[in-house]
């Protein structure tokens, strides 16, 4: 693998996940392409979760940038009240692996886990994601972003900024 590819691959995941933490919505929504599919599928056992969003259950599923768009929206005016207050993150993400596909797009593959604080309880969400990232201009743009949360367990609010 390209150390240089490598190197800058990981520094866009850093980076989305820095604007992710500063609650930069604007510039976190524009590493996504418009067409872009977010997903975070629900397990169906203890191994196996929905592999198809349209066909099986989902704990979030975007088909398109449109959807993160209006959960920022309803952030922003305080319309959701299950993120009132948000709460304080941080996001890790650590084991990136990379693989160039032959349309020019990248598979990149990373583990993941966000700290969060919220109402004097701090809890963690951990798991992998696989992203499909195109190139843009000089660096890159989300055009999927598959989740696997392995703690599903969900002791308070799960939305797409603790991903």
């Amino acid at each position: 693998m390209n150390a240089e590819l490598q190197y800058q691959i990981e520094q866009f995941l850093y980076e989305k996940s820095a604007l992710c933490d500063a609650k930069a919505w604007d510039d976190y929504l524009a590493l996504f392409t418009e067409d872009c599919e977010f997903h975070l599928p629900q397990w169906d056992s203890e191994h196996e979760y929905t592999q198809d969003p349209r066909k099986g259950l989902s704990l979030i599923y975007y088909a398109n940038r449109t959807g993160l768009e209006d959960r920022v929206f309803r952030l922003r005016t305080g319309k959701a009240a299950s993120a009132v207050p948000l709460p304080r993150t941080v996001h890790f993400i650590s084991n990136v692996r990379i693989s160039p596909q032959a349309d020019g797009a990248l598979s990149v593959k990373a583990n993941w886990k966000t700290s969060y604080y919220r109402h004097s309880t701090s809890e963690d969400f951990y798991g992998y994601a696989t992203y499909t990232l195109v190139p843009h201009q000089q660096s890159w743009r989300i055009a999927r972003k598959h989740v696997v949360l392995l703690n599903d367990t969900i002791n308070s609010v799960l939305d797409f900024y603790h991903l």
